[in-house]
């Protein structure tokens, strides 16, 4: 029991401190955004690497989340009679949580550890120390645009993960129940509403923040050579998931006493 509550005591500490330093982090990258010099150009490299080479990524994950929700809800509601609810439940479940959720982690977990691995490899190698004695500063110069890319990639790449993953719902309940594609359509509009898409995107804001933020946090962090940064960014794909699932539940209820919905 005593190495029990131990474990538990560190672990508590270690995330105080992980919080602490994440939250320092961003309003240093935050007051760095919005005072110049700013680095359009490498901010727009970012956002290509970010969002284009992304996309394919975002794109199957929402084919393949749109389908199988729509195969097992088509199983499951037929039996209660209620398979014409499918595309109510599809949509609002695709635009509100599994579109930003999913799409999220799946480009966490690549961009972020990206991201992990270049900071590391410049700090273990002390090109971030040569930054600072050059007078530069490391967090206007390479996190800031890093961020700020992930949180405008981020919400665009989730509205054409709700977008694909309805349309592959509605194939699913085409070829499954019988529907007619304009009847599904109809009802996907009929139930959807603008604050549900608002909703998806402000979490893909917040999200991309968790991602460039944590991903610089422990790059910034690494130390040990080769191995260092290898653990480095094992580690930043487990915290930016975490961090993702932890933060989507105090956004939903703070979208839901927003939106009244």
């Amino acid at each position: 029991m005593k190495k029990l509550f131990e474990t538990i005591g560190k672990w508590f500490i270690n995330a105080m401190i992980y919080l602490e330093e994440t939250a320092k982090l961003t309003l240093e990258i935050t007051v760095a955004a919005f005072t110049p010099p700013f680095r359009f150009r490498y901010f727009i490299e970012q956002v290509e690497y970010i969002g284009i080479q992304s996309m394919m990524i975002a794109i199957l994950t929402a084919i393949f989340t749109g389908a199988v929700m729509a195969l097992q809800m088509a199983f499951s509601l037929k039996r209660f009679g209620a398979d014409a609810f499918v595309a109510n439940i599809l949509s609002v479940s695709l635009v509100r949580e599994l579109g930003p959720v999913l799409t999220g982690l799946m480009v966490g977990g690549r961009v972020g550890a990206g991201i992990t691995a270049e900071v590391g490899s410049m700090q273990v190698t002390e090109q971030i120390d040569a930054i600072k004695a050059l007078g530069a500063d490391p967090v206007r110069e390479l996190f800031v645009p890093k961020t700020l890319a992930c949180m405008v990639v981020l919400p665009v790449l989730i509205v054409y993960a709700d977008i694909i993953g309805n349309i592959a719902g509605m194939m699913v309940s085409v070829v499954e129940l019988g529907v007619e594609p304009v009847y599904y359509m109809d009802q996907v509009f009929r139930i959807l509403k603008i604050s549900d898409f608002l909703g998806g995107v402000a979490k893909g804001i917040f999200f991309g923040l968790i991602i460039g933020v944590v991903g610089c946090y422990l790059g910034l962090k690494t130390k040990g050579g080769t191995v260092g940064v290898g653990m480095a960014t094992t580690t930043s794909v487990v915290a930016i998931f975490l961090t993702i699932l932890v933060a989507d539940l105090f956004l939903t209820k703070l979208l839901m006493l927003l939106f009244q919905v």
